[in-house]
């Protein structure tokens, strides 16, 4: 084998190998939620309910941490903007009765209505998954109800 072909293969094993060990690095950037603040969602004066947005999007809810009172009505709208990708929205705590769990295929937008008594944290989360490839949730779909 020639110099230049053992150079060039040396090069190629060597760019492999920054790409490969690279590549988690740069999968994770790309998934990760915009940083927003806490939702703190207010009461309707009118009829008592709480409202708020959440957006789905490729691996993200936005957002991922909504604060809200016990004992009061809460009304989610769950928004997907993905195009291709559908995802659902998990929120389950046997202890405070929640057991809430919807798809939210595509482009559509679906409404949960429910009221929580007792005051926590609660997580929520998106637990599709692609064969071979992570969930939604480990590619960072979570987020937190917080319930005052």
């Amino acid at each position: 084998m020639g110099t230049a072909m053992l150079y060039f293969r040396v090069g190629m094993l060597a760019v492999l190998m920054v790409v490969v060990l690279t590549y988690p690095v740069l999968v994770r950037g790309a998934d990760q939620a915009p940083q927003v603040p806490p939702l703190r969602v207010p009461v309707d004066q009118l009829d008592g309910i709480q409202r708020a947005t959440i957006i789905l999007d490729s691996y993200s809810y936005t957002p991922n941490h909504v604060i809200v009172q016990a004992g009061k009505p809460i009304e989610l709208l769950l928004t997907s903007i993905t195009t291709i990708t559908p995802h659902n929205f998990l929120l389950k705590n046997e202890a405070a009765g929640l057991s809430i769990e919807r798809d939210v295929g595509s482009g559509r937008t679906v409404t949960v209505q429910f009221t929580v008594m007792k005051p926590g944290i609660y997580p929520f989360h998106c637990d599709k998954k692609l064969l071979f490839f992570p969930s939604h949730q480990e590619k960072g779909m979570e987020g937190t109800l917080e319930v005052r």
